[in-house]
C-alpha cells in the first residue's frame, strides 16, 4: 500500500521508516495513517494550542485527559468537554450526530463521571434549501434520539445559519458529568502486568478510517464516505455507563479509555504512551460481529459503545461478572508490559510491532505558512455614516427576531429531553443552562457561544469577543467561571489565508482567557471543513462552565415586573459590523467588531456577580446576538409585559438598539431597589433605557409592538 493512500506525507513516511529502521507493513501503515491524521495528532494546531492557559485554582484535571475536570465544591468535580462530529454529520446526518453525542458522553464517562448534561452547537446553511432541511432534520433527530434514549438531558446549545455551511454543517457536542474528586480516572495510570479488557459492543467494520476521513475535505459524492460513519446504539451506551460506574465504585479499574477515533489502536496506544508501558493485544480475542476481519480492520474499527479497561489480574473475575450482569461483551484482549512496544497479534503471529510513543506522540508538527488575506482590508472597510439605516426601528426589530438564527427554536428543542435526571433548573432557550448538583447543593452554569461573522471580519477580535461573550451570561446569573472547553472549526490549514484566520482566532481566544483568568481544560480541533471550493466561516466554539454556590439564587431573564426600571449597563458604542442587524437588515458583512477591553470585562464581572448576589434586580439578560433590541424582545415575550423605551438622543438609534459586542447587560430593577443597584454600578457606564409597563414594546418614534406581534414574529407565523 502506498503511504500517500494512507494519508501520510512523504516527510512523515521518511520519519516512520527512520524510527523503525524498516518499512512498515500494511497494517502498521494504516495505523500511522489514522493516528497521524489531523484529527488524532493535532499536527497543524499544537503550536497554537500552547497559547492557552491551562492552569487555574479550580482545575483538577486538565488538557491531556479524555476531558477536563474542575472543582465543583465539597469534594466533587465537573468533567466536561466539547467535540466535533462534522464530517460524519454531513454524510449521514442522523448517525453522524447520534454517534457524536455518544462519543462525547463516553469521554466524560472515561473520567469516572456520571454524564449529567449535554449541549449541541449546530451550524447550517440556507434554512430554506432542500439540502439544509434534510441535513438539519437528520442531525437534530440524531442528537435527540441518542441523548433521550441514553438518559442524558440536552439542556441548551446554539443554532446558527449561514450559506457558508450549506455543504459542511457543523455538529459540536458538549457533555458534562459529575465525579467524586477522589475517584477521577486517568488514562495515565496503567502499570506493567495489568490486563487489557474490552467492555461493550462487538467490533464491526463501521467507522473504519473515520479519523482519517475527518482530516480531509469532503468530496462532492458524500455517499461514498458512508462506510466511515459509525452506527450508534444508545441503549447499549446506557448499559455501558452503568457497568463502568459500578466498576469504578468498586475500585475494579486501574485506568479507562473510551474507544472513539481510531478505535482500539487509539485507546490502547494512548494509555500505553501516557502511562509509559508497553502493550500486547491479541486481536483474535476481540468479540466481532463480522467475519473475516483483518488485523488492521479490527485495530481501527470505530464501532461505538466500547470502553477499554485496565484491570489488575486479581480483579478480573469481578469485572467479567459485571459484563455478564449488564449483558455486555467483556473480554481480556491483552496485557501491559515493561517497555514501549505496541504489539498486535492475530492468527498466532505478530501483525503490528511499533513503539507506542511513536504512534501517539511521534507525528511531527506542521507549521503551515500564514498570510493575511488579500481581501481583508476590503472586508474591514465600513463607514456607517455612508450607509442608509432603516428609519423604522420596530420594522427592523420584527425582521431581526424572525431571522433564522434568532427566531424561536422549539422545533429543535422539543425533540430533546431536557428534564431527565430532574436536575435541570434552566434549559434550552436561555443565555445559559443551569443544572443542580444534588450532592452538594451548588448549581453548575454552562454557556455555548460562537461568532462566525465577527471571526470572518477580524479573527483576533472575533475570537476574543467569542470567549468574553461565553463568560458574561455566567456572571450576570451570579456564577463565577471555573474553566472552558473549545471546538475549533475551520477549513483547510493548507490555504495560507485560512491558516492565518485560524491562528488569529486562537490568539484572540487565548488572550481573552489570560486576561480574564479562564483556564482551558479540554478541547477539539476540526479542520478541512470545506468542499467543492466552499469553506465554512472561521468558527471557534466555546463552552464555559461556572458555579453558583449553595444557598444563592441565580438571577435569570424573563421576570419583568410592572413598574420595573430598565437599566442598560455597559458602553453604548457597540458595533454594527458582524451584527445580526448588519447581515439581516443591511444585507452586508463588513467592518470591524468591537476591540477587546479586558479592564471593562473584569469590572463588569465583579459588579454583575454582586448584583445577582444582592438580589437587587427582578430580571437580567446579557446583551448577545441582535443587541439591546433582541434582549428587550426576549424579556417582553418571556415576561408577558411590555415596556416604554427611551434611548435618549443618540445620533443613530439603530446602533444603540442593534449594535453588538462589549460587556453589556439589561437589568429590570424595582424602583425601591434602584438606589442600591446604581450604587453597585457607580463608576461603570449605566443609564436608564425605559420602564416596564403595559402589553406592548414601545420604541422611540416607532409603531408600538404588542407582545402578541413579537411572539408571532419570533415563532415565524
Amino acid at each position: 500500500m502506498d503511504h500517500r493512500k494512507a494519508g501520510l506525507l512523504d516527510s512523515e513516511y521518511e520519519i516512520i521508516c527512520r524510527e523503525l529502521g524498516r518499512e512498515p507493513n500494511e497494517a502498521e501503515l494504516r495505523i500511522f495513517g489514522v493516528m497521524w491524521s489531523e484529527h488524532c495528532s493535532y499536527k497543524s494546531s499544537k503550536p497554537l494550542l500552547g497559547l492557552f492557559p491551562k492552569e487555574g485554582p479550580a482545575v483538577l484535571k486538565g488538557v491531556g485527559e479524555n476531558a477536563g475536570v474542575v472543582d465543583a465544591g465539597d469534594g466533587w468535580g465537573l468533567a466536561f468537554k466539547v467535540e466535533s462530529h462534522n464530517h460524519p454529520s454531513a454524510v449521514e446526518p442522523y448517525q453522524g450526530a447520534a454517534t457524536g453525542v455518544g462519543g462525547i458522553i463516553r469521554d466524560i464517562l472515561a473520567m469516572g463521571a456520571r454524564p449529567m448534561a449535554s449541549l449541541d452547537g449546530l451550524f447550517f446553511g440556507n434554512p430554506d434549501s432542500r439540502k439544509t432541511i434534510f441535513l438539519s432534520n437528520g442531525i437534530v433527530k440524531g442528537v435527540g434520539g441518542y441523548g433521550n434514549c441514553v438518559g442524558v438531558p440536552t439542556v441548551g446549545g446554539k443554532t446558527f445559519y449561514d450559506a457558508r455551511y450549506e455543504d459542511n454543517p457543523l455538529l459540536n457536542a458538549f457533555c458534562m458529568g459529575l465525579v467524586n474528586a477522589e475517584s477521577i480516572v486517568s488514562s495515565q495510570t496503567a502499570e506493567p502486568g495489568n490486563l487489557v479488557v474490552l467492555l461493550g459492543s462487538k467490533t464491526g467494520r463501521d467507522g473504519i478510517g473515520g479519523a482519517a476521513f475527518a482530516s480531509v475535505e469532503l468530496g462532492e459524492d458524500t455517499k461514498a464516505s458512508r462506510p466511515q460513519v459509525q452506527i450508534g446504539d444508545p441503549f447499549v451506551e446506557k448499559l455501558l455507563i452503568e457497568a463502568c460506574l459500578e466498576a469504578l465504585e468498586n475500585s475494579l479499574v486501574t485506568s479507562m479509555q473510551d474507544m472513539g477515533a481510531a478505535g482500539i489502536t487509539s485507546s490502547a496506544s494512548e494509555i500505553a504512551a501516557k502511562s509509559g508501558v508497553g502493550m500486547i493485544l491479541d486481536l483474535d480475542k476481540v468479540p466481532l460481529r463480522e467475519a473475516d476481519m483483518s488485523a488492521w480492520e479490527i485495530a481501527l474499527s470505530e464501532s461505538q459503545e466500547r470502553m477499554l479497561l485496565i484491570v489488575l489480574p486479581e480483579k478480573l473475575e469481578l469485572v467479567l461478572s459485571l459484563g455478564e450482569k449488564w449483558d455486555l461483551d467483556c473480554a481480556v484482549i491483552g496485557k501491559t508490559v515493561e517497555g514501549d512496544r505496541f504489539i498486535l497479534e492475530k492468527g498466532g503471529s505478530v501483525a503490528v510491532d511499533l513503539p507506542a510513543s511513536l504512534i501517539g506522540g511521534g507525528c511531527p508538527e506542521i507549521r503551515w505558512p500564514a498570510i493575511t488575506p488579500a481581501n481583508l482590508a476590503n472586508r474591514q472597510t465600513f463607514e456607517l455614516e455612508n450607509e442608509i439605516l432603516p428609519s423604522d426601528l420596530a420594522e427592523s426589530l420584527l425582521k431581526l427576531i424572525g431571522s433564522p438564527s434568532l427566531r424561536e427554536k422549539t422545533w429543535i428543542t422539543r425533540q430533546y429531553d431536557s428534564m431527565v435526571q430532574v436536575n435541570t433548573i434552566q434549559g434550552p432557550g436561555a443565555p445559559l443552562s443551569l443544572v443542580r448538583i444534588k450532592e452538594n447543593g451548588n448549581i453548575a452554569a454552562i454557556t455555548m457561544e460562537a461568532l462566525p461573522w465577527a471571526c470572518q471580519l477580524d479573527p483576533f477580535r472575533g475570537g476574543y469577543e467569542t470567549m468574553a461573550r461565553s463568560l458574561r451570561p455566567l456572571w450576570v446569573a451570579g456564577a463565577r467561571h471555573l474553566g472552558m472547553t473549545n471546538c475549533l472549526n475551520f477549513p483547510s490549514p493548507e490555504n495560507p489565508e485560512q491558516f492565518w484566520e485560524f491562528s488569529e482566532a486562537v490568539k484572540g481566544l487565548a488572550e481573552c482567557c489570560v486576561d480574564l483568568g479562564c483556564p482551558v481544560v479540554s478541547g477539539n480541533v476540526s479542520l478541512y471543513n470545506e468542499s467543492a471550493g466552499l469553506s465554512i466561516l472561521p468558527t471557534p466554539l466555546v463552552c464555559s462552565v461556572g458555579l453558583i454556590s449553595s444557598g444563592e439564587s441565580p438571577l435569570l431573564p424573563g421576570n419583568w415586573k410592572e413598574g420595573d426600571i430598565l437599566y442598560l449597563v455597559g458602553m453604548d458604542n457597540a458595533a454594527i459590523p458582524a451584527s445580526h442587524f448588519q447581515v439581516t437588515c443591511m444585507g452586508m458583512l463588513k467592518g470591524l467588531p468591537v476591540p477587546p477591553s479586558p479592564e471593562m470585562e473584569r469590572d463588569f464581572k465583579e459588579r454583575a456577580i454582586l448584583t445577582a448576589g444582592k438580589n437587587v434586580a427582578d430580571s437580567a439578560i446579557p446583551i448577545l446576538g441582535g443587541g439591546l433590541g433582541i434582549a428587550l424582545c426576549k424579556e417582553a415575550i418571556s415576561s408577558g409585559l411590555g415596556a416604554e423605551i427611551q434611548l435618549g438622543t443618540p445620533t443613530l438609534p439603530a446602533v444603540s438598539l442593534f449594535g453588538e459586542g462589549g460587556a453589556r447587560a439589561l437589568y429590570a430593577v424595582p424602583s425601591v431597589k434602584a438606589f442600591e443597584f446604581l450604587r453597585i454600578w457607580k463608576g461603570f457606564p449605566v443609564r436608564q433605557v425605559g420602564n416596564v409597563r403595559g402589553e406592548s414594546l414601545r420604541l422611540p418614534r416607532s409603531t408600538p409592538l404588542p407582545i402578541e406581534t413579537l411572539l408571532k414574529a419570533w415563532r415565524g407565523v
